[in-house]
């Protein structure tokens, strides 16, 4: 990329611990443009609140701006709508939130921005203001048009992608079919490639049963659906390794060339990475049309106004965003 990448962030849940998590980002200079989708007064008065110097400037999409100094931050303003309260969750709020990740998916759509960072929301408010909302995967899928968005969540040293996302568990291995797999794994192994520049992704297929069936004792599915599938994949050129064992394929001895493991459930591989590095992770959305990157955590509305969180995931976040934007290998 001739010019610094682009970023357009949006700080999540006002209640929470979001929108302090940006003004500790723009704390420093990152060779990047950064824009906030976000009420500046919110981020103002969160600013005031930690301590830290903050210069707002409203962004003009007829002049984008320059990388700015440690201490100033480009903001697209969204008005609230209720002044909003650390730690205190407000339905009234929930427009607000969609609305601005509205106004930055249409950024990024439009070609403002290079890729998109989000904060934290909380899914819970949302719905209770009677929105339906599963989360932002499938939320941005839905406002990009993407048929399939595949969730990735990376650390140091190990990526998990999701087949399944947000589901309650009864109704996982339902949704386990060869058409879903197919689509997964084909979207993981061609962003690999296209977004982080891995040539021939190694991709760890996890089973859906303990010891992935057991020879189909405890489950069918790896012998009628995961198995064949990776069989028909494999003689398209695709380098898959599975179904294996989920106690056992997370192990030093199995990642050690893996370039990503897919898990079939949200809880099968994500408290692994997450206690490998919590804090130092990024969520990554694959299949949609543009880059989209997040926070490994949630709102933690204990926490806002106190100064006491950790920013580190946000900066992994923007760093990754970063890097894919601008077509470097490997992040």
């Amino acid at each position: 990329m001739s010019r610094p990448a682009r970023i357009v962030l949006t700080p999540g849940e006002p209640a929470g611990v979001g929108p302090e998590l940006c003004v500790q980002l723009a704390q420093r200079p990152h060779g990047a443009s950064l824009v906030a989708v976000a009420d500046p007064q919110l981020l103002a008065e969160r600013a005031a609140l930690l301590g830290l110097p903050l210069n707002i400037r409203e962004y003009d999409p007829a002049n984008p701006p320059p990388p700015a100094a440690a201490g100033t931050l480009e903001v697209l303003p969204i008005p609230l709508r209720r002044p909003a309260r650390c730690g205190r969750l407000d339905p009234a709020n929930a427009g607000y939130v969609l609305a601005c990740l509205d106004a930055a998916v249409a950024g990024c759509l439009e070609g403002h921005f290079d890729a998109l960072v989000t904060g934290p929301l909380h899914k819970g408010v949302i719905n209770d203001a009677g929105i339906p909302f599963s989360g932002h995967t499938e939320y941005l899928a839905a406002r990009c048009g993407a048929a399939q968005p595949v969730m990735m969540l990376a650390t140091e040293g190990l990526r998990v992608a999701l087949a399944t996302t947000h589901l309650p568990l009864r109704e996982v291995a339902d949704a386990i079919s060869a058409e879903l797999l197919e689509r997964v794994l084909t979207i993981l192994d061609h962003d690999l490639h296209s977004r982080l520049g891995i040539e021939r992704p190694r991709i760890l297929v996890c089973g859906l049963n303990p010891h992935a069936g057991e020879s189909g004792h405890l489950g069918n599915e790896e012998l009628r659906i995961i198995g064949p599938t990776l069989e028909r994949l494999r003689a398209r050129g695709l380098q898959l390794f599975g179904p294996l064992p989920a106690d056992t394929l997370f192990t030093p001895q199995q990642l050690e060339h893996a370039d990503v493991v897919l898990a079939m459930y949200h809880d099968q591989g994500l408290p692994v990475l997450k206690h490998k590095g919590f804090g130092r992770a990024v969520n990554v959305t694959l299949g949609l049309p543009i880059v989209r990157t997040s926070v490994d955590h949630g709102t933690a509305v204990d926490l806002a106004g106190s100064g006491r969180a950790d920013p580190g995931s946000l900066f992994t976040a923007l760093d990754y965003a970063i890097r894919m934007a601008g077509g470097r290998n490997n992040p």
